[in-house]
């Protein structure tokens, strides 16, 4: 059962794929938001691509655990999702993930040109591992 995890930007998505044990996330590209519409479209060829059986949608709150104006869009987002693909779409506590994908390519030496390209996908990967694990406790 594969799950894609989506890191919802507002000018990039940042998409990761699990195994088919839903055990490991791994990234697996990032979408640019370019024009309308172009976003669901290139999400639905994944999910067909890639057989998903359901989606992780990073849901940003506040540090004191109150979602705010960002986290409201990705609500919508994933409600979008829901009813356009037919699949359960899940929502997930994103709080800083972004901070340590940033962190782990600073810390990897990676150019800020390189780390621009890849710390979206490597957000949703982080997401959705940490969606992984807690699902399997």
């Amino acid at each position: 059962m594969r799950i894609l995890g989506l890191d919802y930007g507002d000018r990039r998505i940042g998409v990761a794929l699990s195994d088919a044990f839903g055990w490991t996330a791994q990234g697996l590209e990032m979408i640019e938001r370019k024009k309308e519409g172009d976003d669901f479209k290139r999400i639905a060829e994944l999910v067909k691509e890639h057989e998903v059986e359901s989606i992780v949608v990073g849901l940003p709150k506040n540090m004191n655990g109150t979602v705010g104006p960002r986290g409201e869009i990705c609500m919508a987002f994933a409600e979008e999702l829901r009813q356009n693909l037919s699949l359960p779409v899940h929502l997930w506590d994103e709080r800083l993930t972004t901070v340590a994908a940033t962190r782990t390519l600073l810390e990897a030496d990676v150019s800020r040109r390189k780390r621009k390209q890849v710390v979206d996908k490597m957000a949703a990967a982080l997401l959705l591992q940490n969606y992984l694990d807690f699902r399997g406790k």
